[in-house]
């Protein structure tokens, strides 16, 4: 894990799939939202204790970029970025429905305490070669998610100009950069094990309490 995390920039709805089985609309700009720095926990093979009595959350397996070098305008995404991960967007999906059905932030739904656990930091490929690998989550020895970048609705030069030019990126920060469909509840002792490229890159044990 990075030592120094600042920003967490998500993105939401970046794969269409993913946006069609909650019964989103599917968005033609990239949504963002942010947690707190205090929601990074490492995904170590520790035991991850998360909130039992809010009702479900969900796991969301993401690819994790880590900004490396200040965003400037017109410079390339690729110098930007200095390292990769997956990550797990956790959501408290009750809490989000409730908040989305009044209009209300998703702050209390994506950004409480270790729901943004991430796994060991690899060499960031860039964004071509990226695409020639898939990413996967396996929950209790069964494939749960499957993704490649490829099928991103906004690419990651697009999500570092977009976020970069609006918000501002700086070294420390983090990107999750959206889910493919196949998120589902936690269940209490679950076994979840992130794969990169076929390779193992992050596994936890979710502990409901």
């Amino acid at each position: 894990m990075a030592e120094a995390i600042r920003n967490i920039y998500c993105i939401g709805r970046n794969y269409r799939l993913h946006a069609l089985e909650l019964g989103n609309e599917v968005p033609d700009s990239p949504m963002v939202f942010t947690k707190p720095s205090h929601a990074a926990v490492p995904m170590d093979g520790r035991t991850i204790e998360l909130p039992g009595d809010r009702g479900e959350i969900h796991f969301e397996l993401e690819i994790v970029l880590r900004v490396g070098q200040s965003y400037q305008s017109g410079m390339a995404a690729d110098e930007c970025i200095d390292a990769m991960a997956l990550g797990l967007d956790l959501t408290l999906r009750d809490v989000q429905s409730k908040l989305k059905a009044k209009g209300h932030p998703w702050l209390d739904a994506k950004g409480f305490k270790s729901s943004a656990p991430l796994g060991e930091w690899l060499a960031y490929p860039g964004w071509e070669r990226l695409q020639e690998h898939e990413f996967a989550l396996v929950k209790n020895g069964v494939e749960a998610q499957r993704g490649n970048s490829r099928d991103m609705l906004f690419h990651i030069p697009q999500l570092i100009g977009h976020i970069g030019g609006r918000f501002g990126l700086g070294a420390g920060d983090l990107i999750f950069t959206g889910t493919p469909a196949g998120v589902a509840a936690l269940q209490d002792g679950d076994v979840l094990e992130a794969y990169w490229a076929d390779k193992l890159a992050g596994s936890c044990t979710i502990k409901l309490a």
